[in-house]
């Protein structure tokens, strides 16, 4: 596929859209290549509060006709905005690989799950939101999936793409009108497909804006938004959640999350296949998911012989460069406030007395020099309650730490104010037996991160590491209000007196 790319390098510009227009506006900010800052990929626009505003009354006076079209009507506008989606990949991979830093491979896997996902969606949309009607001795009992209303929706830069269409799909096939807030860090490549996607439904049922921290307020705080999707950092959903207290919002918020890794003494360290998964588990996407192992455990009885191979892997199969190399498999960080986040981090386990080895190897020390690159990091010998364990690092670095026994390991893998995700690694029975005592939304058996991930299946966190699933059937339901429509028998009714 890579061949077939089309790696258009003039900046791009993309608007807003409102009311199934495209709508200009008086300030421009502008989007770095974070493998070479000095390259300007694209320029998003500089909403304000009140384009804001026309977007959610947009939404608003959309979401009445748009609810009562019928569901196969709803899914019908929906493959047909897939089917644009789908024959912009050429276009649209490049253009978020340079925007993003993630590899040509990665950002190819951002679509792939992205199109799985609304294509599910679809497929499960009749049987899922299909009313039920019981008979029984009282009468007769119908319940209703109905739509809520105007979606905000927020989504983050790691993944831009999937983290949007993860909304856009069940909040529109559900009968919501939606207005979508992408990231100023990543906003090129979704905004083009939000474009798209909007000109295949009715005016005003998918809207987006682009701006500052006005805009989101506006979002969460205006009156006719019925719900709120976020994707992104804990500490910002404190702040959504208060705006939105108000009004009482439904939210659907998946947060922050420090995983861990539980390596138990029965794993195999000379199973190259699975220390090769657990590397990526921690450096895909240069470290930057939700669902990265950010922590790794390991059975102290086991824990210098996992070390020495897990370098060994490490060391082959990174290679860090520009997202176009064809032998690249980790790019830059997306961001400079990123990149001091985790020099933070590693600076402060230096200082504490940890072991900071460097991983993989750097293709090209000019282009490296140049951009937003760091070299991936182990690191050793870090305290359980230091930074760099306890806070979500969201780069390339990973702190492993060793363990003496079973209920200390499920102990410490449990200590955290995050339960996203998690994985157990070695013999498959031990291993399940283990992982239904880790506290997380989702656990997986040997692999982690994105390669155990099933669009089929909810997700989303325990503790602080959000609210609500997305993905599956539930993720569907999530975008509905459930209606109960009671038709008793005629007759007297019990015990009330005439």
């Amino acid at each position: 596929m890579q061949e077939e790319l089309q790696n258009v390098t003039e900046p791009v510009v993309v608007h807003a859209i409102i009311n199934g227009e495209r709508v200009d506006t008086e300030k421009r900010y502008s989007r770095e290549n974070p493998a070479n800052p000095e390259e300007i990929v694209g320029y998003g626009p500089v909403n304000t509060r009140e384009d804001a505003v026309r977007a959610i009354d947009a939404a608003a006076a959309a979401f009445p006709a748009w609810a009562q079209t019928p569901l196969r009507e709803r899914i019908a506008h929906m493959r047909r905005a897939i089917a644009r989606f789908r024959e912009a990949i050429p276009e649209l991979v490049p253009l978020l690989s340079r925007e993003h830093g993630k590899p040509v491979y990665d950002a190819q896997g951002e679509m792939f799950v992205s199109l799985a996902w609304m294509d599910y969606a679809c497929d499960i949309a009749e049987e899922a939101l299909a009313e039920k009607v019981e008979q029984h001795e009282n009468g007769k009992t119908i319940i209703t999936r109905d739509p809520m209303g105007v979606v905000a929706a927020i989504t983050p830069w790691n993944y831009p793409l999937a983290l949007s269409t993860i909304k856009i799909a069940p909040a529109l096939i559900a009968g919501n009108t939606m207005v979508l807030k992408p990231s100023p860090f990543a906003p090129l490549a979704v905004s083009k497909v939000v474009e798209w996607m909007a000109s295949e439904f009715p005016a005003g049922v998918l809207n987006m804006v682009h701006g500052d921290a006005d805009v989101g307020v506006e979002l969460t705080t205006n009156p006719k938004v019925a719900k709120i999707a976020f994707t992104g950092g804990t500490k910002t959903a404190t702040h959504i959640m208060k705006s939105a207290s108000d009004t009482i919002k439904n939210m659907t918020l998946e947060l922050g999350g420090n995983d861990a890794a539980l390596v138990l003494s029965d794993f195999d360290v000379n199973d190259e296949r699975a220390m090769r998964r657990l590397v990526i588990s921690n450096f895909l996407t240069t470290g930057q998911i939700c669902m990265i192992a950010k922590r790794v455990y390991v059975h102290r009885s086991i824990y210098d012989a996992f070390v020495e191979k897990y370098i060994e892997a490490a060391n082959k199969w990174i290679r860090v460069g520009d997202a176009f190399h064809p032998d690249v498999t980790i790019g830059p960080v997306n961001n400079l406030p990123q990149v001091r986040h985790v020099e933070r981090l590693i600076e402060d386990a230096k200082s504490r007395g940890a072991q900071v080895i460097p991983l993989g190897r750097i293709l090209d020390e000019n282009v490296f020099a140049k951009g937003y690159f760091m070299q991936p990091t182990l690191v050793l010998g870090a305290g359980h309650d230091d930074p760099i364990v306890v806070e979500e690092q969201f780069g390339p670095t990973v702190p492993v730490l060793p363990y003496d026994d079973e209920e200390e390991g499920i102990q410490l893998v449990n200590n955290s104010i995050y339960g996203l995700t998690s994985s157990v690694w070695g013999e498959e029975e031990h291993a399940l037996r283990v992982a239904r005592r880790i506290e997380a939304g989702t656990t997986m058996i040997n692999t982690a991160a994105v390669q155990g991930l099933d669009i089929r299946y909810p997700f989303g966190g325990f503790k602080q590491s959000g609210i609500g699933r997305e993905y599956g059937v539930e993720g569907l339901l999530g975008y509905t209000e459930l209606h109960v429509i009671n038709v008793p028998k005629v007759g007297e009714l019990p015990n009330i007196p005439e």
